[in-house]
């Protein structure tokens, strides 16, 4: 890219010309970047090579080499509300995904208002409805995880808000959570569910599936609109339990993890603070259990060893995909964003004192654990439901080789998954189709080395009565409806170790009123979490 198309860029973010034009095709299609938005699932801060992990993640690592490291970018602590923001530009609940997605029995108790009903809100609009109206081709591959009714047996069942009716030229993936890698049910191309037994091939892995989906799709664009830019939003179940890889990378981590929790959290730690990531006189994370403690040492070492294999065939279906853009002359002019939904997960699902030793084939259950969970959030403490950082920080690549020159050094401003939405104005020179405001800021002055703009409303959160609000680097949280407000100073405590709510009480009752004015606004409250305080 030559200087005066930096330059041009530059002006426009510095100008909010793409907010302000009123033509369809204001930017020619040679301007206009391309967008990958990829998405893990419970994937912890510290799980990627260059945010310190032990795991090899060489493609996702060479992106950030050659990109922008974010050290404190946010997702909202949970799958479904997570998807729901990121798609839309709206705080969780204002879409109407105020707990999950899902038809189960157990969610219609939740349901108290419209703003809990489990459904994207018809009035909300979804990045490819964005970008198509720009005139990009949309793709989606992967998790959906943003609509109830998907069962196609069921009575009440619409597909109002699958992807290839919010937006998307072409989906193929899962519209329910994750399940079996190997055996993957409810799979569906475009409009309609896949045929039974489409997923029998013995080598088939959903991880595996999701990158060629994708790279087909690319292919499909570069052949038949070569000169109009694409959306590609690659939303992987990986490494979302249950704990199932290929045999072979499961042994390349053979005897990785012997050495226990406390030694990998802390040859995580040196390296995030070697990094620049983490300040050096950053404190170790409390572990919810030690390694000497541990009586089923070989089933924990081998549940890590499973989840590094499903973390590595993520980064390796990543490596495919941007070779296939490298092979077609477009990842130049190609903004590659990458993020996880939450946190890492803590969860016991399919784990018991009998449990057997997985072998990741398709008939493991489990997760990971508690203790490694806490690993995987490394500095931070609590995990994926929890709105304390370590349910809400996520790792954040952003790459983009035609506007953004490498930078050595951490992105420090705080960033939210609602701010992309208010990104595409400035990136496609387009405003934005009718429906509500997006709640975040353009990121395109940061990217390009300026300032974030202001931002009129602080960053919110709240899951299951878990609650928090940021403004600046003060945080206000709360552990669940009867949790105390607790205060923490970020830029001097991102590891929220040290509480600070009775030190400074006139800042906490301040932000106390924000955060109740704001989930007014936001329709948390009422709730069905919170009301029962």
């Amino acid at each position: 890219m030559s200087l005066s198309r930096r330059a041009f860029l530059r002006a426009m973010a510095a100008t909010g010309v793409g907010a302000a034009a009123g033509c369809r095709h204001f930017l020619p299609d040679a301007r206009r970047p391309n967008l990958l938005l990829i998405l893990a699932d419970d994937l912890g801060f510290s799980d990627l090579g260059c945010y310190g992990s032990e795991i090899p993640t060489p493609n996702l690592d060479a992106l950030a080499a050659g990109g922008l490291k974010f050290g404190r970018f946010l997702n909202a602590a949970r799958c479904c509300p997570a998807r729901a923001s990121l798609l839309t530009g709206q705080w969780p609940h204002q879409t109407g995904i105020g707990h999950m997605a899902s038809n189960a029995a157990w969610s219609a108790r939740y349901f108290i208002n419209e703003w809990y009903a489990g459904d994207l809100r018809p009035e909300t609009r979804t990045l490819a409805e964005a970008l198509r109206f720009a005139g990009y081709g949309t793709y989606a591959v992967g998790k959906w995880h943003v609509t109830r009714h998907i069962d196609p047996a069921a009575k009440d069942f619409t597909a109002a808000n699958w992807p290839c009716a919010r937006g998307f030229d072409h989906y193929y993936g899962k519209l329910r959570g994750a399940d079996s890698y190997f055996r993957t049910q409810g799979l569906v191309r475009d409009h309609a569910f896949l045929p039974d037994g489409r997923d029998a091939d013995p080598n088939y892995y959903f991880t595996r599936a999701c990158a060629e989906a994708a790279i087909g799709f690319l292919r499909e664009h570069h052949a038949e609109r070569p000169s109009t830019p694409f959306f590609l939003y690659l939303a992987f179940t990986a490494p979302h339990l249950p704990l199932q890889a290929p045999a072979e990378t499961i042994a390349r981590h053979k005897g990785r993890y012997d050495a226990g929790y406390e030694a990998i959290r802390d040859a995580r730690l040196s390296r995030q603070k070697q990094s620049g990531l983490i300040p050096p006189e950053t404190p170790p994370p409390p572990l919810p259990k030690t390694w000497g403690g541990t009586r089923r040492k070989a089933f924990e070492a081998r549940c890590m060893e499973i989840y590094a294999a499903m973390v590595e065939e993520m980064d390796a279906a990543v490596g495919k995909v941007i070779a296939e853009l490298r092979a077609q002359g477009t990842l130049d002019d190609t903004l590659v964003i990458f993020l996880s939904d939450n946190g890492a997960c803590a969860e016991a699902t399919g784990r018991g004192p009998t449990t057997p030793i997985p072998d990741g084939g398709p008939e493991t259950r489990c997760g990971y654990g508690k203790g490694w969970a806490a690993v995987s959030n490394t500095p931070f403490r609590e995990y994926k439901h929890w709105v304390h950082e370590g349910g809400i920080a996520t790792p954040c690549i952003v790459h983009w080789p035609a506007a953004i020159p490498p930078r050595r050094a951490w992105v420090r401003e705080p960033c939210h998954l609602v701010d992309i939405m208010a990104t595409l104005p400035d990136l496609t020179g387009c405003p934005l189709p009718k429906g509500p405001p997006p709640e975040g800021v353009s990121l395109l002055p940061l990217l390009l080395g300026g300032a974030l703009p202001p931002r009129i409303h602080p960053l919110l959160f709240e899951h299951e009565g878990n609650r928090a609000l940021v403004e600046g680097d003060w945080k206000l949280v709360a552990k669940g409806p009867q949790g105390p407000w607790e205060l923490y100073d970020l830029a001097n405590d991102r590891n929220e170790l040290h509480n600070l709510a009775t030190a400074y009480p006139n800042r906490l009752r301040h932000m106390i009123a924000r955060w109740e004015a704001e989930a007014q606004r936001t329709h948390i409250l009422p709730s069905p979490f919170l009301n029962k305080r």
